[in-house]
């Protein structure tokens, strides 16, 4: 997709930084900072902002596996009231990311509907890929985070003594464990789909592929004993696995030639997926014709542009998983 080069938005231009020898590499995130309680320097020092209500708003896509990480945390916490969300457009052209509606990000600054001038306004000279999620600083008028993984960490504990919502997605005697399954999810399934999808070469494309369902067997048969991935609880690992679960048989299955099986065709994964889709306020979360219209409108995808209509999918069906013991939700004390 376009990208930013020198603070200058160059349609056209093909970010070419994320293939190499024929396979997809994730290019990193480089906004980084860190919102506390109170805006302490962290454990190695480093200065962070404080935990307001108001002051920070989300910028989403409901396409994007990574922003929806983001929705699932602030939801899951309560946050409704404490950050704001918007969210873009699905279908992806030459302005990148955009809002159907005009977006004020701070007092003095200009509307806009492109998503690109978030980054501007935090780095005029950057150059690079522009995505969400975004977590942005209204009073300092610049990004705080743009890296999910982060801001899902900053969601599930700096707000709390706003909220009192003490709900722990990453409890510390987990974190071991936790840590072991993104690890784990993360290059083989999270972004495995990408490596098969926007893989230039048939070894790049088979070696994605094949690490991609064979960590899926291995998940499958470690839900068949385990409620979820850390054993009894909910935690962040469940979460980032979601993210990609539930736009698989509608996207990835199709659109990145991620066709060995359907999700629908493992008992315990599609459970699980069912279960973790009704949990209360994650259905909101999802909005599977964006998810659609994201893949399948990208001439670099599918060049015919059409959407499919299938499949037929039904995420709020019973499911299986009460048959396993599980407490659901860890609560700090």
């Amino acid at each position: 997709m376009p990208q930013l080069v020198n603070g200058e938005w160059v349609k056209g231009h093909i970010a070419a930084s994320e293939i190499k020898n024929g396979a997809f590499h994730r290019e990193p995130t480089r906004f980084r900072f860190w919102i506390t309680p109170d805006g302490s320097p962290d454990a190695n020092g480093n200065p962070t902002l404080p935990a307001e209500a108001g002051r920070y708003h989300l910028y989403v896509s409901y396409l994007c596996p990574w922003a929806s990480r983001t929705l699932i945390f602030r939801a899951l916490k309560g946050l409704e009231r404490v950050i704001g969300v918007s969210v873009a457009e699905p279908v992806i052209g030459e302005d990148g990311w955009v809002y159907a509606e005009p977006q004020v990000a701070a007092e003095g600054m200009a509307p806009f509907r492109e998503h690109w001038h978030l980054y501007t306004a935090s780095d005029p000279t950057y150059t690079g890929k522009v995505s969400v999620p975004v977590l942005w600083d209204r009073k300092e008028r610049r990004i705080v985070n743009n890296e999910s993984a982060d801001i899902i960490r900053i969601l599930n504990s700096a707000f709390d003594g706003l909220t009192g919502n003490t709900l722990d997605l990453y409890p510390e005697t987990l974190q071991a464990e936790i840590d072991a399954w993104n690890d784990l999810i993360y290059p083989n399934v999270n972004n495995g789909v990408y490596r098969c999808g926007f893989a230039k070469s048939q070894a790049s494309y088979d070696e994605a592929f094949d690490s991609l369902f064979a960590t899926l067997e291995r998940l499958e048969e470690r839900l068949e004993l385990s409620r979820y991935l850390a054993g009894e609880y909910l935690t962040e690992a469940d979460w980032r696995l979601f993210v990609t679960l539930v736009r698989f048989d509608s996207a990835y299955h199709g659109a990145f030639k991620c066709n060995l099986k359907r999700i629908e065709d493992y008992p315990n994964l599609s459970n699980y997926l069912r279960e973790l889709y009704q949990w209360p306020g994650i259905r909101d979360t999802v909005n599977l014709a964006h998810i659609k219209a994201g893949y399948y409108i990208n001439p670099a995808i599918n060049p015919t542009l059409i959407v499919p209509k299938g499949p037929l999918l039904d995420l709020d069906r019973a499911h299986d998983r009460d048959r396993l013991p599980g407490q659901g939700i860890w609560r700090r004390t």
